[in-house]
């Protein structure tokens, strides 16, 4: 059986998140005629205790084993992420030796955004005091990634409710995952030759342009970069979403797909989050 012309782009959520990390992305890659799978990640999808014990490794097994079965079906695959997603996609793309296209939304190789505290490089030296890394947790905390007053109001509402669209915190021992990941990361970038798209907030409150910068300047392949100005961490989701999808769309739509159809702007934060 031979694989498909009609391409495919493997989606791959946040931490502590699921599909809804992505906004509307998967729907509007599907409209513009590219199959989506967003797998959820080990430890997610259930309650904060689930991530205990899950490594990076698990992360990227399971990311992996979608990216082969989607290239099994299909000549182009592409690859996105956002946050931890971001990432994992990137590092699985090092991995796969991948060659179609790669998008890394508000990708966190460094925790240096405005809003964390200036002590925490402190968390390197509970990760080394036993079960404590466990035991301590992170909540999720305003403005929840988000400029926009009107959709960080229906987050907050979304969490007063405990839907279980995003965890409601996660443990610090899941943070020293995500850093072993940002280490690992780093080695030969420049081995991964592919056409890039990065979208990175300037005002991103988790993780600064300087990420975004990096990887931008140590790929081997041809890198866009888009700035953005009007939004915080959850760039899907916040106040130039509309762009974002349009901007993804186009890029992976030059890589193998048709263009989709204008379309009335709905997004997830105004329908899922109201119910």
């Amino acid at each position: 059986m031979f694989p498909s012309s009609q391409p495919a782009a493997l989606l791959v959520h946040g931490l502590g998140g699921t599909e809804y990390d992505l906004g509307n992305l998967g729907r509007h890659l599907s409209d513009a005629g590219i199959v989506t799978r967003i797998p959820l990640l080990p430890g997610h999808g259930g309650k904060p205790e689930d991530l205990l014990g899950i490594g990076h490794e698990a992360w990227i097994a399971t990311v992996t084993a979608a990216y082969r079965e989607l290239r099994r079906k299909h000549r182009v695959v592409h690859l996105a992420g956002f946050c931890l997603g971001a990432l994992i996609a990137l590092e699985v793309a090092k991995r796969e030796q991948h060659r179609d296209r790669l998008v890394l939304l508000s990708p966190p190789l460094f925790l240096d955004g405005w809003s964390l505290p200036r002590n925490k490089f402190l968390r390197h030296v509970v990760y080394r005091m036993g079960s404590l890394a466990d035991r301590m947790r992170l909540p999720e905390a305003e403005p929840f990634g988000i400029k926009n007053e009107r959709v960080r109001g229906l987050i907050r509402a979304r969490f007063s409710r405990g839907d279980g669209f995003h965890y409601p915190y996660v443990p610090l021992s899941s943070i020293r995952t995500v850093d072993e990941l940002r280490t690992k990361i780093k080695k030969n970038l420049g081995r991964l030759d592919c056409d890039t798209l990065i979208v990175h907030a300037r005002e991103d409150e988790v993780t600064s342009l300087r990420s975004a910068r990096y990887i931008a300047g140590h790929l081997g392949g041809h890198v866009d970069l888009l700035e953005l100005n009007d939004s915080y961490h959850m760039i899907m989701v916040d106040n130039e979403r509309q762009r974002v999808l349009e901007r993804t769309q186009r890029f992976l739509c030059a890589g193998g797909a048709r263009p989709a159809a204008p379309s009335p702007q709905a997004h997830w934060v105004d329908s899922a989050l109201a119910v």
